[in-house]
């Protein structure tokens, strides 16, 4: 199974552009999936330059509703006319940084209409492809959700990312885990995936939400990758280049920068 990375902070790959942002395309058994849409429509243009067709896309899942990853949520499903899109309740509520930053999604609710299904319990959406919508706050300390606000009820409230979700990919009595920013924390995710699935850990791949983190925070996700022992370490977008570095210095596994183009196999 190949993962790709449509769109990312980083591009190093003549012919395809970069944003703030974060996008993963994949094929599974049955199915064609994409994993956020970044935060415009470049990742399409990415997707056509690496000659992946997104209309023919069966399920789009929704990591949760920052305008980095839903921003071109509008864009797709003008070309796409077919595919589920899965999220958790709440993804589209307004969402501030800073109290008055709208950073949320912008989207015609219409052109999800008949399409949208939202995820409370773990879903298998293709053979081993799963969408994990529950992140118990194992290590307090992981979480990435200071000074972010969502709109609820029209009151506005601090933001626990109960709209966020992360996927799970289960190949060959193996597991890997998929986060696209990891709020509430990428140890957090790991071990509420180890847990359910008891299978050691090949791939962890995506934002880790490590930059400008706390001392504490870093060491709670350096403990928890000791204790899993992954074989393969994949960063990107939130996470931070600084601790890219650091990540590699820090752990015995392969750490790898997972930038726009990167192709990831499992």
């Amino acid at each position: 199974m190949e993962i790709t990375t449509l769109i990312e902070n980083l591009v190093y790959q003549s012919g395809l552009v970069a944003e703030h942002g974060l996008s993963f395309y994949m094929e599974g058994y049955h199915k064609k999936i994409l994993f956020d849409t970044g935060q415009s429509d470049r990742f399409i243009d990415n997707a056509k330059a690496l000659g992946i067709d997104l209309s023919d896309v069966d399920a789009l899942i929704v990591s949760h509703g920052h305008y980095d990853h839903t921003g071109g949520l509008e864009a797709f499903l003008k070309i796409n006319t077919k595919a589920v899109i899965y999220m958790k309740p709440g993804a589209i509520d307004a969402k501030y940084h800073g109290k008055d930053r709208f950073i949320g999604t912008t989207i015609d609710v219409q052109l999800l209409k008949d399409r949208l299904c939202l995820v409370y319990e773990r879903t298998e959406i293709d053979k081993g492809i799963f969408v994990m919508p529950h992140t118990p706050l194992v290590n307090a300390d992981d979480t990435s959700m200071h000074g972010f606000q969502v709109k609820e009820d029209q009151k506005i409230k601090d933001d626990t990312f109960q709209d966020e979700l992360f996927l799970t990919i289960v190949r060959s009595g193996k597991l890997s885990i998929i986060s696209s920013c990891s709020h509430r924390g990428i140890s957090n995710m790991v071990y509420e995936a180890v847990r359910t699935f008891i299978l050691s850990v090949d791939l962890i791949l995506g934002g880790f939400h490590l930059k400008n983190c706390t001392p504490r925070q870093y060491e709670e996700v350096i403990e928890c990758m000791n204790e899993i022992q992954p074989k393969r370490i994949g960063v990107c977008h939130c996470t931070g280049i600084e601790k890219y570095f650091t990540l590699k210095q820090d752990l015995s596994c392969t750490v790898f920068y997972n930038m726009t183009g990167h192709r990831v196999f499992i």
